[in-house]
């Protein structure tokens, strides 16, 4: 250790260089000449030291001023990380580094314990950095937000400008572009902010191409949420090697007839299905059934560059376009899916069920399947509703004395005997349980984009419920049950999925929202999802039904996943786990690996069981996840609203059958009956009346004439805009003067106030209390 000058001395290199090293804060001209009692002329012979040693190549200056030792990190910088490994600890490195060779890789301290945030590949974080000798070290002092820096948008000309257009819909200002590159008028791209505010600009990073153009729109989504899209080499050669195992030993049940049923656009296939009466006395009148799921980490081992990318992405992600999946194509749309006629490893749940439909046992198994067909919901319902009626395929036979013609049913009688009777035979008394343990129902429909080969769209309408989705639905979650309650009976660690009781607070706003439909909510009452239930039962038919159980969902928590049991409240169990859809979910390759180590079924010569570390890393695993679930849903979610509006965009200037979803003092929002989609009426286009927002009945009352516009509410509204881009829509009474499309928000140039109001007049020429602030969500 350097020996410390006396106070007023100037020190030597060696102790600027220990202070640099040792200091618990960025360490700048200022600190230094504090540290060592430098006052007056010493500052300028401390400056010139300093350069001095920038110049010798032994300390460098970083952000703010602040020196470091040359070739190491600044004391305080912004880290992105690289890299989670299997016990959960990330690894980050400078986001800009301007030393001689690689970036140093600094292991990250991350904070543990209630609150804290996991952090995933690709965050930016703040941090103060530890040099420890041999390695060094992060402490993160803030999160940042990922990509920041990053806007997606489109380029437009005005004059002899360019500027951005943001695609995302609460962005309200326009970015003047300082650097355009070789991208022209109308392209989207990703552009870097520059600059300080109030001079904010943006310099084009990447050019994606026609904003308009079919399949643009997901890879709208894949962009602004960064979504790992493209597989490294490394991960693809890998999935090519281990595609190559054979199956080895396992339980042969290539005999029995398992079918998958999936939507007829499936392109991967997790899970299949069989059942047949239960021949053991002790559950007579029961059913022996089984809930086949590829093996997926038969082949994704822990710490693999497969299982890496696989938890880097935490699933797939679904989009009408296309699927960004979790494994690679050759293992998810070939290898582990269950395809027809072919043998697989599968991940084998054998159920006993009693004849009231309750799980009596289970057991886990690795099996070789070979599924006897792949059939499409739609047609496993055509199949067992023909049987049931006792229908039979007839022969057509021709007025020209052709030969007879016999159509072939989309399903074998074979299959439709051997299996789907039985199946559906077993699900009618699960079904009959599920009913009386009263799980949360909401019937909300599910919008469906159908594409044609190039792309565009064809139709948008609403997914029909079948009874075969609430068949697959309930093997699939008594398979889930006894993965979690098998997991607790051997004392292993369990990836729970967790859905939580609503607040208190969003409770409170229910029994508020009831209250305007003349519905009393009692808040006293243990809350169970028949609660819920009942509510919909006395609402009935209304027409403000749909209104009421899209409320009834948004007072409901988010589910997430994590290694502590606290039950699944809309479901009304007690344990649950996702075991069922390992191709495109990471929780459930965890509860996979989990079963093999309880029931010891790894085998000989491959590392497939849960580690000791993943183990310790279970609620970081979780959290990341969890994160990850969320995003892919955002995205998924603003693709179906863009498709949407694409849809509607050759309807603009027409009537359209809307529903009033939501009130709020600048307008009120509502959605195209059958297509979904949200859209706004501006109170500034309800015309020249005085509209009075009343808060707890949530309605727009005109002062004059008592019109009112409540959730709800049916009507028909002329739909004024529709933007694919952002995927935002824009409505109008039919009575009022059609403004036809809205001009383009004006770029806020400097000096202009961002969100600036501006006053509605009412009729009496007095300010309204309605303010218009454009388009929000």
């Amino acid at each position: 250790m350097a020996k410390k000058p006396k106070k007023g001395e100037l020190p030597t290199r060696e102790q600027v260089m220990e202070f640099i090293q040792t200091s618990d804060q960025a360490a700048g001209k200022r600190e230094i000449a504090k540290a060592f009692g430098l006052k007056g002329p010493d500052k300028i012979a401390l400056k010139k030291l300093l350069k001095d040693m920038g110049d010798e190549g032994l300390i460098d200056a970083g952000p703010g001023r602040a020196f470091h030792r040359m070739g190491g990190v600044p004391k305080v910088t912004v880290l992105r990380v690289i890299n989670i490994d299997d016990a959960g600890r990330a690894m980050a490195v400078p986001e800009r580094w301007e030393g001689e060779g690689e970036a140093p890789r600094l292991r990250v301290l991350e904070r543990r314990g209630r609150g804290a945030t996991a952090l995933g590949v690709g965050d930016r974080i703040l941090s103060r950095t530890e040099d420890r000798g041999d390695h060094w070290v992060a402490h993160p002092m803030k999160k940042l937000l990922k990509g920041s820096e990053l806007v997606l948008g489109v380029v437009h000309k005005e004059g002899d400008n360019h500027w951005l257009r943001p695609v995302e819909k609460k962005e309200r200002r326009e970015l003047p572009i300082t650097d355009l590159g070789h991208a022209q008028p109308g392209d989207l791209v990703l552009a870097e902010k520059t600059g300080r505010p109030p001079r904010i600009g943006a310099r084009v990073d990447a050019i994606l191409g026609d904003p308009f153009a079919p399949r643009s729109f997901s890879l709208i989504a894949i962009h602004k949420h960064g979504i790992p899209h493209e597989f490294p080499d490394e991960v693809l050669a890998e999935a090519e090697r281990v595609s190559e195992l054979p199956l080895g030993e396992r339980e042969d049940l290539t005999h029995i007839p398992i079918v998958a049923i999936d939507p007829a656009d499936a392109r991967d296939h997790d899970d299949a299905v069989w059942a047949t009466p239960d021949d053991d006395p002790a559950n007579a009148g029961g059913w022996k059934a089984i809930v086949a799921i590829a093996d997926v980490s038969f082949y994704v081992r822990p710490g693999s560059q497969l299982d890496r990318e696989a938890r880097k992405r935490g699933n797939s992600v679904y989009f009408p376009d296309r699927v960004v999946p979790m494994l690679p194509e050759i293992l998810s749309a070939e290898v582990c899916s269950l395809k027809e006629g072919e043998d697989r490893a599968a991940m084998v749940c054998h159920l006993q069920v009693s004849k009231d439909g309750q799980l009596k046992s289970w057991r886990f198994t690795r099996a070789r399947v070979r599924i006897h067909a792949n059939i499409a919901y739609e047609d496993a319902q055509a199949a067992i509703d023909a049987a049931e009626a006792g229908e039979r395929i007839e022969v057509a036979s021709s007025p020209c004395s052709m030969p007879e013609i016999e159509t072939a049913p989309p399903v074998a009688p074979e299959i439709v005997d051997s299996t789907l009777k039985p199946l559906w035979d077993c699900w009618r008394a699960m079904y009959a349980a599920r009913t009386k343990r009263g799980p949360l129902e909401l019937d909300l429909p599910e919008r469906r984009v159908m594409l044609d080969e190039k792309g565009r769209i064809t139709s948008v309408a609403p997914r029909e419920r079948l009874d075969a989705h609430k068949l697959i639905e309930d093997y699939m979650i008594a398979a889930n049950v006894a993965a979690a309650k098998a997991l607790e009976a051997k004392k292993t660690s369990v990836m729970y999925r967790v859905h939580e009781p609503p607040s208190r607070e969003k409770l409170v706003a229910l029994k508020e929202y009831l209250k305007t439909f003349e519905i009393e909510f009692a808040l006293g009452q243990v809350i169970r999802p028949g609660t819920f239930n009942r509510i919909i039962e006395r609402v009935g038919e209304a027409d403000f039904r749909p209104q009421v159980m899209e409320q009834i969902l948004r007072t409901q928590t988010q589910a997430y996943y994590g290694p502590e049991n606290h039950g699944h409240f809309g479901l009304a169990l007690g344990s649950y786990a996702h075991f069922t859809s390992p191709i495109r979910r990471y929780a459930d390759l965890v509860v996979h690996r989990a079963l093999v180590r309880a029931y010891r079924l790894e085998p000989e010569g491959r590392a497939t069981q849960l580690t000791d570390q993943e183990e310790a890393a279970m609620d970081v695993t979780g959290e990341l996840i969890s994160q990850l679930e969320r995003r892919a849903m955002q995205a998924e979610r603003e693709t179906m609203d863009r498709y949407v509006a694409a849809y509607l965009s050759e309807q603009v200037g027409a009537l359209v059958d809307c529903r009033i979803t939501g009130v709020q003092p600048f307008g009120f929002f509502a959605t195209v009956e059958g297509l979904g989609g949200d859209g706004l009426v501006p109170a500034a286009t309800l015309g020249r009346e005085y509209f009075r927002y009343d808060e707890g009945a949530q309605t727009l009352v005109g002062e004059d004439s008592g019109e009112t516009f409540e959730p709800g509410m049916r009507l028909k509204l002329r739909l004024a805009e529709a933007d694919p881009v952002s995927g935002s829509l824009r409505f109008e009474l039919p009575d009022q003067p059609s403004s036809g499309p809205r001009e383009r928000r004006r770029p806020v140039r400097d000096g202009q106030r961002d969100g600036q109001r501006e006053r509605v007049q009412g009729r009496r020429g007095r300010p309204s209390n309605i303010r218009h602030q454009g388009r929000r969500r």
